[in-house]
């Protein structure tokens, strides 16, 4: 993985580490030093000091069968998603839609041909997948994904989907591009997208889109349903309306976050003084 950069200012050691913490997954949740540096294509001494780093600074430790990562990793994920506000904002508006429709809501944003989800809010349903924030899934199965995808110029949507999916998902091969275009065309018009059962069977989902103050659309938020409980009918015409609402509700207020006042702190100034 490592060996990418081009730039003057590229650190190499930098990559690599990063590199090594992406390397572990739910599907390889321990991993041995070999392991690892096959992953990352490293060679064994510079994975080993790369582990031992992150063991020092408590993103990994040393366990029974080789390394895993620890629970402070989680505050690099937490600490983009907290930069952007969105869960704080998005949290009661998904869980005031949860309410009403009986079923799951999450957002997410595009990284690459992937998404990521950065908030959720879930129901206990017998549904195949399991969803946290942070898992990636292939944008083109998603109905999160197209809304993400039909967002973007055509310049941008072939840079996208030139990427490789890093969500560990078998390659999906489900339309033809000239297919995937005419679909997106059609998401761009109506404003919202359907993924039926694409992902994994009976996982049935709408998404819209989630705008800045800007109107420029960053995210999407969803209704995930289980498609043996619940029809397309139900999920258009009962769930839709409450998820064009409620993303408006968290477009308003993201605008308004991001809109309010910024202080600044110089120096040697305390905190009571700055505020």
């Amino acid at each position: 993985m490592a060996g990418r950069g081009h730039g003057p200012d590229f650190v190499e050691a930098l990559a690599r580490g990063l590199d090594v913490l992406s390397c572990f997954s739910d599907r390889r949740p321990v991993m041995t030093l070999s392991e690892v540096a096959a992953a990352a294509d490293l060679a064994r001494p510079t994975a080993r000091r790369l582990l031992l780093t992150l063991e020092e600074l408590g993103y990994a430790a040393a366990c029974e069968g080789g390394y895993r990562l620890t629970p402070k990793v989680l505050g690099l994920g937490m600490a983009y998603v907290g930069s952007l506000g969105l869960w704080d904002i998005a949290r009661p508006h998904l869980e005031s839609l949860v309410a009403r429709t009986g079923e799951s809501s999450s957002m997410a944003q595009l990284d690459g041909s992937d998404i990521v989800y950065v908030a959720r809010v879930a129901v206990p349903k017998l549904i195949t997948l399991r969803v946290e924030i942070g898992t990636r899934f292939p944008a083109v199965q998603t109905s999160q994904g197209k809304v993400l995808l039909a967002a973007l110029g055509p310049d941008e949507l072939a840079e996208a989907l030139s990427h490789a999916s890093r969500s560990g998902l078998p390659r999906y091969i489900g339309r033809t591009a000239a297919q995937l275009h005419e679909e997106l065309a059609e998401v761009r018009a109506r404003g919202w997208a359907l993924a039926d059962e694409e992902l994994a069977p009976g996982v049935r989902s709408v998404a819209v889109p989630v705008r800045d103050g800007a109107g420029v659309v960053q995210a999407a938020a969803n209704v995930t349903v289980h498609a043996a409980e619940t029809t397309r009918e139900t999920l258009l015409e009962d769930h839709l309306p409450l998820l064009l609402r409620t993303a408006g509700e968290i477009s308003g207020e993201w605008a308004a976050w991001q809109r309010r006042p910024h202080s600044t702190v110089q120096p040697g100034t305390s905190v009571a003084a700055a505020t």
